[in-house]
């Protein structure tokens, strides 16, 4: 029972590190490379999605039956 406190008072400890950390900007994220930019539905089960990949926006079709890339915008 003892091991299992000790586990969880360390875990515990850890979680809150972590968190101050990305609260006091010590942690933070890389840039994203891929962002969504906008999905249209096509129609019941297709969608158009733009997404920007590096400054640069793609056209992809999903939710047919395979996924198809487009190409740049």
């Amino acid at each position: 029972m003892s091991a299992a406190g000790a586990l969880a008072l360390a875990l515990g400890l850890l979680w809150l590190l972590a968190r101050l950390a990305r609260r006091g900007g010590l942690a933070t994220a890389g840039a994203r490379r891929i962002r969504l930019v906008e999905v249209t539905p096509i129609d019941s089960r297709r969608r158009a999605v733009i997404l920007r990949v590096d400054g640069r926006e793609a056209l992809i079709v999903t939710g047919g039956a395979q996924d198809s890339f487009i190409g740049w915008l």
